[in-house]
């Protein structure tokens, strides 16, 4: 006769999580912390699709060394009391999404009277991915939703959360019941409230006479192969475009943060910004649709280096639109693609 499972080991109702992923960040603005984060990043086949036997020692005698102290520079233009912004602002979304689902939830992911833990976790770097699956593990929770925070898909961003989630279960012998959002690039409530990011900066600031959408870059030859990101970025810019009424004169997209001497795909930010200002426009507004949280690329790449580049030009003030970080219309979207993907 079968041996019984002790009544405590059977699960009685289902436990829901959601987790919130971003990319990573390093734990200090040194070139020591920095140059771990480089390491753990670009060592990942899906960023840099380069042989390792070739890859891996160009990365960790010239790369990392090179590039540690001029990033860790730049990180320390943008540290806060909180530490990187981009954990900050990914734990208070987290925080914020919390206690949004749990006052709004209509039976739609588990039942009325059963709490939603939300939670966040980094690919590279703590909290890992795999940990905080863990800990809703231990806490019984077994259906999990893995939302990356990448609007738009790529194998070198959302790619690499499937490869942690893929590595996972296949170790594990207990596998929980886990869902990922893949994209939510063309999402009516996403493209509404970047439109109205728009509009509410406008309305403090001004308006420039140029708006650019620079999201960040992927490199050609991905593309050519077959990611999706660069089109779905396209399409996104497309639909705020509209949604504001702007003219085809009014605004374009681009792409920024390229890395090494390969072609990116293009038109790359730099160039569009310094042929607006060579060109006579004086005012632009720059808005980063790809990041979910403001971050080194949106606040020193874009605020400080883009904006000295702009008015090295000849342009007179370029001014950055804040990512959606943790604002209502943020969360209100982040609560309706996690029902969206409920069980």
């Amino acid at each position: 006769m079968p041996e019984l499972v002790p009544e405590r080991s059977l699960a009685t109702e289902k436990k829901t999580g959601v987790i919130l992923v971003n990319l990573g960040t390093p734990e200090q603005p040194s070139p020591r912390s920095v140059g771990q984060f480089l390491r753990k990043f670009l060592s990942d086949p899906r960023v840099v699709e380069v042989p390792r036997l070739l890859w891996l020692p160009l990365l960790t005698m010239i790369i990392v060394p090179s590039r540690s102290r001029q990033s860790a520079r730049a990180y320390q233009k943008i540290w806060t009391d909180r530490g990187s912004p981009l954990r900050s602002i990914t734990e208070d979304q987290a925080v914020a999404l919390h206690k949004h689902i749990n006052q709004r939830r209509d039976g739609q992911i588990g039942d009325g009277d059963i709490d939603i833990a939300v939670t966040w976790a980094m690919t590279y770097g703590d909290p890992a991915i795999e940990s905080r699956i863990n800990e809703f593990v231990a806490r019984g929770i077994d259906r999990i939703l893995i939302f990356p925070l990448y609007p738009q898909y790529s194998a070198t961003t959302t790619g690499a959360v499937y490869d942690q989630l893929a590595a996972l279960v296949k170790k594990s012998r207990c596998i929980p019941d886990i869902r990922c959002v893949r994209d939510y690039h063309d999402h009516p409530l996403y493209i509404n409230a970047l439109a109205d990011s728009i509009r509410a900066h406008w309305h403090v600031a001004g308006r420039g006479q140029r708006l650019l959408m620079s999201f960040h870059g992927l490199p050609e030859k991905y593309a050519s192969k077959g990611d999706p990101y660069s089109l779905q970025c396209i399409r996104t810019a497309e639909l705020v475009a509209a949604e504001l009424g702007l003219k085809a004169t009014e605004w374009t997209y681009s792409f920024q943060s390229r890395f090494g001497p390969a072609e990116w795909v293009k038109p790359y930010t730099d160039s569009v910004l310094s042929g607006w200002a060579t060109d006579g426009v004086k005012t632009a507004d720059v808005l980063c649709p790809s990041f979910a949280a403001d971050c080194l690329e949106t606040l020193e790449e874009i605020g400080i280096q883009s904006r000295k580049l702009f008015i090295d030009q000849g342009g007179k003030n370029l001014s950055v639109i804040e990512c959606l970080n943790s604002s209502s219309t943020h969360i209100d979207l982040l609560a309706a693609i996690a029902f969206d993907h409920s069980w």
